[in-house]
């Protein structure tokens, strides 16, 4: 997070300056891929017919992080866009510096309190005041696959054991096809690591371990199990996955170049915007063993203090606009989410969309609801990012032994 000083002077900056021009809003996110960018036309159509200006600051490349970066700079020097995708904790940490808009006047307007699970609403909110909107949710933990590569390879089914995982990459090796398309960034790396440790310990070793950083959790048997496993995941993969985008790896899969893929459920907006079937195209499953649990990746847009009354008007209008029922619907379609406002008719999802959400609600019900450490919704950054990169490591250094890894993993864990 930024210095304090910095931001001081950033916010005087921002009260001095006038950043956007009548009605423009100028959002910054990192949704740059086919299904992702279709989204982000759907808010742009809706924004506009209102009469406003979208102005549009993509930043591709590292799950977030790369965009994140630039956030970082455009406050610093005193020119924040409108609205930044910014998520989970980080929320309060901007909240915290005092950059960021009240939106309490559009949130009670909108009725948001009754319209949101009270675990999400309370990751919106910095001292009981909304700073930000609620876009979607996403799960985590899914295993995306090939039907024709799975048939090819004599698989019957998505794998719902680590064993029946294992067994099924063999035949599909076997068959002359790549098992895993993996992207070789450590955002993904994660995503999978922590999808291989709900499915290993269960949801309760995963909120100790991974969000709750206890170090019993991280240096015991079922962190042990985890890197094992984790780590024969790898000998799955192809040459090509260092560096690679996730949507890359997504496109194996589509195009039957691999069997599977461990991914949230925006890989399915890559599916659908291809134009293939659910069922019967590509199938859809909790990652093996983790079918009782969901760890969610909650996106939205946090709002910066501007000066300019017009720019204020524009910025609450996008507000409502994201919690509103047709971008709801429209965007998550498109997405491969399911909404975030509660009540919405799920009817033109599809089976994977209604799978993830009775899901949703029934794992909120038993604790098996856990937030995604991987995608910014449960720790601090700071020690998040020190996690990924203990585990990055140990993904790409054989010699780095699983003993050692848990070591590593504990000690990035302590990192303020």
């Amino acid at each position: 997070m930024l210095k304090l000083s910095k931001l001081v002077t950033a916010v005087a900056c921002v009260a001095a300056s006038a950043a956007a021009s009548a009605g423009q809003v100028e959002v910054l996110h990192y949704w740059t891929s086919g299904g992702e960018a279709k989204s982000v036309a759907e808010l742009k159509k809706i924004l506009e017919a209102k009469g406003h200006v979208w102005k549009d600051f993509a930043v591709a490349g590292g799950g977030g992080d790369n965009a994140a970066t630039v956030l970082k700079s455009r406050v610093v020097s005193g020119n924040p866009p409108a609205a930044a995708q910014i998520k989970g904790p980080a929320i309060h940490e901007w909240a915290a510096e005092g950059v960021l808009a009240n939106l309490d006047s559009v949130g009670k307007a909108e009725k948001w309190d009754s319209l949101l699970p009270k675990v999400v609403a309370d990751v919106m909110k910095y001292k009981g005041a909304y700073v930000a909107v609620p876009v979607n949710v996403h799960r985590v933990n899914w295993l995306w696959g090939s039907a024709a590569v799975l048939k090819k390879a004599g698989v019957a089914g998505m794998p719902k054991s680590w064993d029946e995982f294992f067994a099924a990459a063999d035949k599909v090796k076997k068959a002359g096809l790549i098992p895993v398309a993996h992207s070789g960034q450590n955002i993904w790396d994660f995503t999978t690591f922590e999808s291989v440790v709900l499915g290993v310990g269960g949801a309760k070793f995963y909120e100790d371990a991974l969000v709750k950083l206890d170090p019993k959790a991280l240096t015991g048997d079922s962190m042990r199990k985890s890197l094992e496993t984790f780590r024969r995941i790898k000998s799955y993969i192809d040459p090509a996955a260092p560096g690679r985008d996730w949507n890359l790896s997504t496109a194996m899969v589509i195009q039957d170049k691999a069997a599977f893929q461990f991914m949230g459920d925006w890989a399915k907006g890559e599916f659908v915007a291809a134009g293939k079937t659910p069922g019967k195209d590509f199938l859809c499953a909790p990652a093996p063993g983790s079918a009782n649990a969901y760890t969610f990746n909650v996106d939205s847009f946090a709002m910066f203090k501007l000066k300019d009354a017009s720019a204020q008007k524009a910025q609450n209008d996008l507000a409502a606009a994201i919690m509103g029922v047709e971008f709801q619907q429209v965007f998550n379609l498109n997405k491969g989410s399911i909404p975030v406002r509660l009540n919405m008719a799920m009817d033109k999802f599809d089976d994977c969309a209604k799978l993830s959400s009775k899901d949703f609600v029934a794992t909120a019900k038993t604790g098996g609801l856990v937030p995604s450490v991987a995608h910014g919704m449960a720790i601090k950054p700071a020690a998040e990012g020190a996690i990924k990169d203990a585990v990055s490591q140990f993904w790409n250094d054989d010699k780095i032994s699983v003993a050692d890894g848990m070591k590593n993993i504990a000690k990035a864990a302590a990192t303020k």
